[in-house]
């Protein structure tokens, strides 16, 4: 079944790595993931404002979009990508005047009626199965200690979430099916900041060595996550960490399919973002 891929803005930027090691895993695996034509910024924050229709149309059109082009099912990889799209479908299900009010916005595009099942590329990994998938390895990874962190956008609302929202644990049966051992750490589910290191960068790198010292002090020695922008305040904002902190050492943090296409024996070149 082929399934349609809406990548968003930054997995063709700043997270380039992301997708490209997504894409040739997919492909690794027999999964037939199609790039969705002409998508759209899916608005990057959900709007919590319930009158605020204008802010559901991003995601929304994508939606139809996928809707019209006959596909039942549509995966995304940025946390934020699909914390909004879920969470947009859940504001015009059941509520036939707000999803008649969208669909009159959009005119041009065929009207949604939601049909469109939204899944995270981990739930797709989970579905084919994890023997599948410890059968794919060609590369053991046994010895390496590797934190999964999860941030906000994958649990929650509870409602939005790929897993107990509390005690995840898709990320660590992953990183066990490819041979690796997975470190729990209790800030796994805190917020790394988000969009506060756009204003407020000290407070984000403050935030952002609790979590990595606390991976760390629990053996881990490198950190997944499934968030671009996690992995900039995480990754990025470790030169932040060392002004304030001198002592700070430098701990890896990688996407998850970073860490899967090494298992995978993958040598396609994954660009650098």
């Amino acid at each position: 079944m082929e399934i349609a891929y809406f990548p968003g803005c930054t997995l063709k930027t700043t997270a380039k790595s992301f997708e490209t090691s997504a894409l040739a895993i997919a492909e690794s695996l027999g999964l037939d993931i199609k790039e969705l034509p002409e998508w759209t910024c899916c608005g990057t924050v959900y709007s919590l404002a319930e009158d605020d229709l204008m802010k559901q149309l991003g995601p929304i059109r994508t939606l139809a979009r996928a809707e019209g082009l006959g596909y039942s099912t549509l995966t995304t990889l940025c946390s934020m990508c699909y914390n909004t799209l879920v969470q947009a479908k859940q504001f015009v299900a059941g509520d036939s005047v707000r999803l008649q009010k969208i669909n009159n916005f959009m005119e041009e595009e065929s009207d949604y009626t939601g049909t469109v099942e939204i899944k995270h590329f981990l739930t797709l990994l989970m579905e084919l199965g994890l023997d599948r998938l410890k059968e794919a390895v060609q590369r053991d990874l046994a010895g390496r200690k590797i934190a999964c962190y999860y941030g906000c956008l994958l649990l929650r609302p509870e409602s939005a979430s790929i897993d107990d929202c509390e005690q995840p644990q898709i990320l660590e049966q992953l990183m066990q099916a490819l041979g690796a051992e997975p470190v729990f750490f209790p800030y796994q589910v805190e917020c790394c900041g988000s969009y506060l290191t756009a204003v407020k960068p000290d407070i984000v790198a403050r935030r952002a060595y609790r979590i990595l010292e606390n991976a760390r002090e629990n053996g881990a020695e490198a950190i997944i996550t499934s968030c671009p922008l996690c992995s900039f305040n995480l990754k990025d904002r470790q030169k932040n960490i060392k002004a304030i902190y001198p002592g700070f050492k430098d701990i890896p943090v990688y996407y998850f399919t970073e860490i899967m296409s090494e298992a995978l024996g993958i040598t396609k070149t994954v660009e650098n973002s």
